[in-house]
């Protein structure tokens, strides 16, 4: 692992290796302006628009359904937070501790797909934004939110906080801004209010996907907070997190509901302009930087997910900055393709895409958490997660495996998507509780068969020496 000097420039050194104690600072305060500002943008209210345009509930009920699914979802992704600061390495590399060295990268593959696929996302909605702003050709508009995205994950952890601080203040003004004009100074066509009906598919389908968004952010909660001090204490990181990340959702997302009602017509940059009136222009721009904030993050993460299957291919490798920066242009350049291909349909492509990673992340969710705070106690030697063998871990654990493997099968009954309905969904006129199956079947199953074990394979004794002593 490596053992460079700390420095002050906003380029960040440090990848994967763990960040000594030497190295720790900020505040939990810190973690509420990162979540709550890098969740007001573009996307967001498109994942709220997605409650009144495709599941056609009433905006009553949508906002209903928008709400439990960011506060039930909050818990799940915000119980990361707190691995961060213990553990100091990034949340994917921490799965080796459950999956074995070798076994993680079951996970770590998907989580990169993962996140170069909302990276597109992000660019297709930001693009679409700057060139409604600017007249700029589309495609070259996707480029330009793409480039300026990838230099803030080049410039890592430091930049990136900032940019989510800034925006944390002048999203959540223009916000309200968007708000006051919507309601108290445009024209809202008639029937708006009135528009839509409760259904248990659309109900369900509005819950899951506001769901998701939440636990989509599991993956990397934890790489916003291993530089934090190891005293930052799991309940300020748990409501730090969960607060900003709910609050900066659920927000954005009323608002799409609302636009989704009212010009039903029109894709999310056109309603956006429309619904904030004579300001439009103005809150289309900061939700465009938004963007931009939100994709770094998934950039960075994602290149951090990348430099752990290549630290794990070959143990010795050590990544540096350099190499954290050529893996960000290398996503970049993928999914600059993968937004072109789905920017003719994308709010379909998107809710698609949204469903069948919830089957995926829901089991790796739970055997992390149940790990973390039920088997282990937030306790793991941290060495042995660089080691060929796995150390203490070995290459492969059973138990976790197994579980993702069940995990996935048992939702699959429980499905209902455009893709895939599966019996049992079909049974209940299309409602989808699959991600709850998966959360009820997994976490107690992961607990029972790690317990049966004999102790030495329990767990770990802690070695932080690999921390403290760099």
């Amino acid at each position: 692992m490596s053992t460079q000097a700390p420095t002050n420039e906003a380029l960040e050194i440090r990848t994967i290796e763990p960040i000594p104690i030497t190295e720790r600072h900020g505040r939990a305060s810190q973690l509420f302006t990162i979540w709550f500002g890098s969740n007001i943008m573009l996307l967001t209210i498109a994942t709220g628009l997605l409650g009144t345009l495709v599941f056609e509930l009433s905006i009553p009920w949508a906002i209903a359904a928008l709400a439990l699914g960011n506060l039930v979802g909050g818990v799940v992704m915000a119980l990361h937070a707190a691995q961060g600061p213990q553990m100091g390495v990034p949340q994917m590399l921490q799965t080796r501790a459950q999956f074995g060295y070798q076994g993680s990268l079951l996970v770590v593959v998907i989580v990169v797909a993962m996140y170069t696929a909302f990276f597109a996302s992000n660019m297709v909605l930001g693009g679409q934004g700057l060139a409604n702003l600017t007249g700029l050709n589309e495609t070259l508009s996707i480029m330009v939110i793409g480039a300026v995205s990838a230099v803030g994950a080049i410039f890592g952890y430091k930049v990136i906080h900032a940019m989510a601080g800034l925006l944390s203040v002048v999203a959540g003004a223009v916000l309200v801004l968007a708000f006051v004009m919507l309601l108290g100074f445009v024209d809202i066509p008639a029937g708006t209010w009135s528009a839509g009906a409760f259904s248990w598919a659309g109900f369900m389908g509005t819950v899951s996907l506001a769901a998701l968004w939440q636990i989509a952010y599991a993956p990397y909660v934890s790489d916003y907070t291993r530089y934090m001090p190891r005293d930052t204490g799991v309940r300020a990181a748990f409501w730090a997190t969960y607060s900003g990340s709910v609050l900066g959702s659920i927000i954005p997302m009323i608002f799409g509901a609302v636009l989704g009602a009212a010009f039903p017509a029109l894709d999310t940059v056109g309603a956006v302009r429309e619904g904030a009136g004579s300001v439009g222009a103005i809150v289309l721009l900061v939700l465009v930087l938004g963007i931009v904030t939100t994709n770094a993050m998934n950039l960075y993460c994602g290149t951090l997910s990348v430099l752990t299957i290549g630290q794990t291919l070959r143990s010795s490798w050590a990544p540096q900055a350099r190499a954290r920066s050529i893996v960000a242009i290398a996503i970049f350049a993928v999914a600059l393709g993968l937004a072109q291909l789905s920017k003719g349909d994308f709010l379909t492509n998107f809710v698609n895409f949204m469903l069948l990673l919830l089957c995926a992340l829901v089991p790796w969710t739970a055997v992390n958490l149940v790990d973390y705070y039920l088997v282990r106690h937030g306790e793991y030697d941290i060495s042995a997660l660089f080691r060929a063998d796995g150390g203490v871990y070995g290459r492969y654990n059973v138990p976790a495996i197994g579980c993702y493997v069940i995990g996935i099968a048992v939702q699959i009954p429980f499905l209902s998507n455009a893709l895939y309905v599966g019996p049992v969904a079909d049974a209940l006129h299309g409602v989808d509780i699959s991600w709850i199956v998966g959360l009820a079947v997994i976490s107690p199953l992961y607990y029972f068969w790690v317990r049966g074990l004999s102790p030495a394979t329990q767990a770990s004794a802690p070695n932080l020496a690999e921390v403290e002593g760099v």
